[in-house]
């Protein structure tokens, strides 16, 4: 289905069974222009398929699918060298919207990125064919909240200016969770953690939200994951 659906809007594909036939397929990466890749395939996990991939070729493009609904594994994924996530299940409007994305991109060298970056630096990834970047940051004057305003860009679409709200009192909770006066980073952490929300947004809908408006409400099962990681990584450094 996959196939079908690039190869009508003019998309050359080549299919492979596994990870192992994909590999033999893929030679040196010069025939092919991108990968789309399985995480949970039979035999080699698409992690390590993706890790001799970037051995290869430094400069191959590879979407990275799974069915997984959080963003832990393109977490380890980003940490390999992939920038480029897709979520199932997923249509064929979405499907094409990130292989576009990808395509976009200049064929350079996708590094590795250290895993205290990984859990900030989501605007460098290619969510369901989504891609964001910070472009300001207000308090909002009725309610208080912290509002991040991020530009988020879709393939040859316009830019859309999405806002993450962050109430007071849910930073309370993140101080209360982590048993903390202070966090690490100051706004930068405030920052991080509205780019944690409309990552995992964009992960569960592949769409942006409704108004173009976010307002984080609890902590929810990922965050607390994100907030794990980001204090596990700070207190070591």
């Amino acid at each position: 289905m996959i196939k079908l659906a690039l190869e009508h809007v003019g998309h050359q594909v080549k299919t492979a069974s596994d990870g192992a036939d994909g590999l033999v397929k893929f030679g040196d990466g010069s025939a092919y222009d991108l990968v789309l890749l399985d995480q949970r395939m039979p035999g080699i996990p698409g992690i390590e398929v993706l890790t001799e991939l970037k051995k290869r070729d430094p400069k191959a493009r590879v979407i990275l699918i799974t069915a997984f609904g959080t963003i832990d594994l393109a977490l380890e994924a980003m940490q390999t060298g992939a920038g480029d996530f897709l979520r199932k299940p997923f249509t064929a409007e979405t499907l094409r919207a990130a292989v576009s994305t990808a395509l976009e991109k200049p064929c350079t060298k996708m590094d590795a990125v250290p895993v205290k970056l990984a859990c900030r630096e989501f605007y460098r990834a290619n969510i369901n064919g989504f891609g964001f970047e910070l472009d300001h940051e207000s308090e909002d004057d009725r309610t208080g909240d912290f509002v991040c305003t991020f530009k988020v860009s879709r393939s040859h679409e316009s830019n859309t200016l999405v806002g993450i709200a962050l109430p007071t009192y849910v930073k309370e909770l993140v101080l209360a969770y982590t048993d903390t006066e202070q966090v690490p980073g100051g706004v930068r952490f405030w920052q991080a953690m509205c780019e944690e929300a409309l990552a995992n947004y964009l992960w569960q809908h592949a769409d942006t939200p409704p108004d173009r408006y976010l307002r984080i409400e609890d902590l929810s099962t990922s965050l607390q994951r994100w907030l794990d990681s980001v204090l596990t990584v700070s207190l070591s450094d």
